[in-house]
């Protein structure tokens, strides 16, 4: 069977031809697309703790990002070019410079080394900074719609290139008005690749199969729907599907893939309102990818507020959002990690014969495979310094469901809240034991008093508070409980699609 028939699969005559094929197989009509000249969101700058610099990666770069006396977020290479320590384990001084903690080396905004303490004099010390080696390797970088955005390349000329493109904003966020109602950002680094995140939101027709219960059901929503291009692949722009049909209440699904980084899923309501999906995914390392998305629901002309995705648009801190996202995250995670690994086995350069995919849901992850293959290079180009080995398979689920690695450790708000919780906790537990002791004293007294009218202790009745303190100290009890499960989404979130009836 010829490559063009399996991406047909068994589709029928009709379809024969399904409308990604002859754009998918267009080679060398644009330039292949450069991943390194681009700008990836890596950070949500609220979430940042601007005392201390912070490890990250991107395209397989080790690098550190810090913030300095003007408030002003930065990127180097977590390299310092004395003997190579890692920045990002040194320490952001007061007068807004960073220092390598090895050898107390600082630099400033600019990347340009401005102490060197163990030099012979000041005139030595400064001929030692003047000279170019002593540099750090910087990285542009922006702040644009609350994220850090930093450019893949470093250098002048990436300075001066990477002023002539914008990030992959969001038009909506743009605009100051009522109608649009952002929610929170959400961050987590993701144990699969960059090309399996885009796969899996590119696929509408997972939703109630995998967020059974959430999104739907399994066993009433899996249904038929074809999926249309809108418009034709572009190396720079990528492409753009919809769905259909619709569900009733929704007039149209559009899916905007937009290279590098975003999915934009839009969805108009029929009274006009719309939610929109705005997904990002930075790749960071073989096998992995980091995951920043938010919600955004414009009004209608009448300013109904549309329905969100599940209960994440309901009124929530950012913190509470972020521990609930591992119920929907996970879903898919599970499925994602395992898929990557299994492909790596087959025939990971040719991707259509190692899958099977014979109905119209699947036209746009295949534009997606080919846009890849055929407009990008086949991959991503990870850094010569970087292993690009992929990762085994981790099998202890544990490990592969670790939130707090992937996201809190990371994440201001989340360790602020997390510090609250344990200390309300405390408390809870605390106040019960005082609630305990002070019905038994309560109960003891009693018995005392009746005691001196020679009563039985048997046949008394406790007094009224007595009863109070119990039920006081039981409730606590079970507050401090709650307390302490809520605390463990912090750390650990497993899921079984087996238990998930």
């Amino acid at each position: 069977m010829t490559t063009e028939a399996n991406l047909h699969g068994a589709m029928p005559p009709s379809e024969s031809l399904p409308d990604v094929a002859t754009d998918s197989w267009q080679v060398g009509t644009e330039e292949t697309f450069q991943w390194t000249k681009q700008w990836y969101p890596i950070a949500v700058i609220e979430f940042l703790d601007p005392s201390r610099p912070q490890a990250l990666q991107l395209l397989g770069k080790d690098l550190v990002i810090w913030r300095d006396s003007a408030k002003q977020w930065h990127c180097f290479a977590d390299a310092c070019p004395h003997r190579l320590a890692p920045l990002s384990e040194g320490r952001v001084e007061p007068d807004g410079t960073l220092l390598c903690a090895y050898h107390a080396w600082r630099f400033d905004a600019q990347g340009r080394c401005v102490r060197i303490p163990q030099s012979k004099d000041a005139q030595t010390e400064a001929s030692h900074c003047a000279n170019p080696k002593s540099c750090a390797q910087v990285y542009p970088t922006q702040e644009r719609q609350g994220l850090l955005w930093v450019w893949a390349e470093s250098g002048d000329a990436a300075q001066l290139e990477s002023q002539t493109r914008s990030p992959r904003l969001i038009p909506e966020l743009e605009v100051e008005s009522d109608h649009i109602v952002k929610l929170f950002w959400n961050i987590r680094d993701l144990p699969y690749g960059w090309d399996f995140f885009m796969e899996n939101v590119a696929d509408p027709a997972h939703v109630p199969v995998s967020h059974h219960g959430m999104m739907g059901s399994r066993y009433q929503d899996a249904q038929y729907y074809d999926m249309i291009r809108m418009g034709e692949m572009s190396t720079q722009d990528g492409v753009v599907y919809a769905t259909t049909p619709t569900p009733p209440a929704i007039a149209a699904a559009i899916r905007e893939f937009r290279p590098p980084c975003l999915m934009k899923i839009i969805s108009t309501f029929t009274d006009g309102g719309q939610l929109i999906l705005v997904l990002y995914a930075t790749p960071t390392r073989p096998g992995w990818c980091r995951h920043i998305g938010c919600q955004i629901l414009v009004k209608n002309q009448a300013g109904k507020t549309p329905k969100g995705l599940a209960f994440f648009a309901l009124p929530m801190p950012a913190w509470l959002g972020h521990v609930l996202a591992s119920l929907f995250l996970h879903q898919d995670l599970v499925f994602l990690h395992y898929q990557e690994k299994t492909l790596a086995k087959r025939n990971p350069d040719h991707w259509l014969s190692a899958v099977f995919t014979p109905n119209p849901q699947d036209k746009m992850v295949i534009a997606l495979r080919q846009w890849l293959k055929n407009r990008a290079g086949g991959g991503i180009p990870w850094d010569t310094a970087c292993h690009p080995e992929l990762p085994p398979a981790e099998m202890d689920k544990q490990r592969l469901f670790d939130v707090w690695t992937t996201h809190t450790k990371h994440c201001h708000a989340c360790q602020n809240a997390l510090t609250t919780i344990n200390r309300w906790q405390v408390i809870a537990y605390g106040a019960a034991i005082v609630c305990l002791i002070l019905a038994l004293m309560l109960d003891a007294r009693a018995i005392a008093l009746q005691s001196q009218v020679n009563s039985s202790p048997l046949t008394m009745t406790p007094p009224t508070g007595f009863w109070w303190a119990m039920v006081s100290g039981i409730l606590f009890v079970i507050i401090g409980y709650l307390l302490k499960k809520l605390s463990r989404l912090f750390y650990l979130y497993e899921f079984e699609h087996a238990q998930n009836d």
